[in-house]
């Protein structure tokens, strides 16, 4: 048999970890099972590699399955070493990392096997919230394995070699792998929505080390470094021209510039990222109109209209941050929802989702409202109504139930109709904007707590959430909601 598989699997721990940080757990351990002979094949370590080391010195758990092992299947022996893996990350409160290569289910164990990857499954649903988890997928990751992945927090995947899939492509009628491969990273990260993060295997191990350092180790823990060498007070200069694109301005926002963003190939209208202020991790998500590049060249335009993805990516994200105790900064700028006949089938479904998570996050809020601020899409981006704790606003944004000329076309149609349409729009929309559009209206109503200077954006948002620092909010007794 060859051994190439399981250096592979080692490897990929060696490589992920701190140098000789790694101690193996288990590496005696051998399949159980004697039926269709799998006695007489050697098992070493059941096909999957367990252990603890650490991270830039933060704790961690890692498995890395062994495909030289019987494709490395998950059986009842491979499987309780996950279990058992997941039972000591709990005690200790620290993230447990998965590295897949398997080929699923081992059917020679059959419901030995199959009970096995329940209890997994059981052990995942009981840590959510409590500990991070990770799946990093390197080879085949299909069928029951594919859940694995699913409850993960966060998925990253080899854009090359690596497939993750309930049905294969092929088996799929109508669909051929070559016509859509639905198993590939392209698929899964940009299509489906279930990938955080595609590369090659070098970029999935710095990508993953640097997640590991901003995110916090258990939902006790805080996400705080405490040397931060950026200047509290520093300007942000030419930020008033990211309001399109609100990744170039969470940049001039962040320490030094710090950005990891979650998810970027699936919706991107809506941005998620790790940002850091002052040294701590910020969760933010953002509205997008427009997509730079290094060059500043356009390289993608959207409507400044929620999405039903857009939605469901920003809720989980929102989730997770406030399940570890990360405070959330939104920037806004939505005038409204996608209107297409696909939208319509989960948009209300989806919208609901994004206004439950904020409404239900009890971390500190922060909005900025960089551009529009209009009708049920604002309420729904963290806005005062739903929970915010301080709303800031740019002088040139604009906050209101609807745009000023389509509410004027309604509220005085008949006028419209009966005299200079031009000048009773015109007048009327410049009355409407001024007295229910305008963002001084909105801060004369107490929905927004300062204007501030685009400049001096940074200062405003830090300023913010040191005074809520020690934010503590009771909410009703339930056992959970059920949006």
């Amino acid at each position: 048999m060859s051994t190439a598989a399981k250096v592979i699997a080692r490897e990929r721990i060696e490589t992920l970890l701190d140098d000789n940080s790694f101690v193996e757990i288990g590496g005696l351990v051998k399949a159980r099972s004697t039926d269709f002979n799998i006695k007489a094949k050697d098992t070493p370590s059941d096909g999957v590699i367990t252990g603890y080391g650490v991270i830039n010195g933060k704790l961690v758990y890692v498995y890395s399955q062994d495909s030289s092992v019987l494709g490395g299947s998950v059986g009842e022996m491979h499987a309780k070493k996950i279990s058992n893996l997941y039972d000591m990350a709990m005690k200790m409160g620290a993230p447990v990392i998965g590295l897949i290569d398997s080929t699923g289910l081992r059917l020679q164990e059959s419901v030995d096997g199959l009970n096995a990857f329940g209890q997994i499954y059981m052990k995942q649903s009981l840590a959510s919230g409590v500990i991070p988890q990770i799946s990093v997928i390197f080879g085949n990751c299909g069928g029951g394995l594919s859940v694995i992945a699913g409850l993960s927090d966060f998925t990253f995947m080899e854009k090359d070699n690596a497939h993750l899939f309930v049905n294969s492509p092929d088996a799929i009628e109508g669909n051929r792998k070559e016509v859509c491969d639905s198993s590939s990273a392209k698929f899964q990260s940009e299509t489906a929505g279930n990938v955080d993060f595609v590369g090659t295997q070098q970029e999935i191990m710095e990508g993953l080390r640097d997640l590991i350092s901003v995110i916090p180790s258990n939902n006790e823990d805080e996400a705080f470094d405490l040397e931060c060498d950026d200047d509290l007070n520093r300007a942000a200069e030419g930020i008033e021209n990211c309001g399109e694109d609100t990744l170039q301005a969470l940049t001039s926002i962040s320490d030094e510039g710090y950005v990891l963003e979650v998810k970027k190939d699936y919706a991107p209208e809506m941005v998620t990222a790790f940002i850091k202020l002052n040294g701590a991790t910020v969760g933010a998500v953002a509205n997008r109109t427009k997509s730079y590049d290094e060059d500043m060249n356009v390289t993608a335009e959207y409507e400044a209209k929620l999405t039903a993805n857009g939605c469901e990516k920003a809720a989980d994200f929102v989730e997770f941050c406030d399940a570890f105790e990360i405070p959330i900064l939104t920037l806004t700028n939505v005038n409204g929802f996608k209107a297409t006949k696909c939208q319509e089938k989960k948009g209300a479904k989806a919208t609901s989702k994004l206004i439950y998570a904020f409404a239900n996050a009890t971390v500190p809020k922060v909005n900025l409202i960089v551009e529009d601020a209009i009708g049920s899409a604002y309420i729904a981006m963290n806005s005062k109504a739903t929970g915010a704790d301080v709303v800031y606003a740019w002088p040139t944004a604009k906050v209101g139930m609807m745009d000023a000329a389509s509410a004027v076309k309604i509220m005085y149609a008949d006028e419209i109709e009966s005299g200079d349409a031009t000048e009773v729009i015109a007048e009327k929309t410049a009355e409407y904007q001024n007295l229910q559009g305008s963002v001084m209206s909105a801060a004369a109503r107490g929905y927004v707590d300062s204007i501030v200077e685009p400049v001096d954006t940074r200062k405003y948002i830090i300023g913010a959430f040191e005074m809520l620092y020690t934010k503590f909010e009771d909410r009703p007794g339930k056992k959970h909601g059920t949006v």
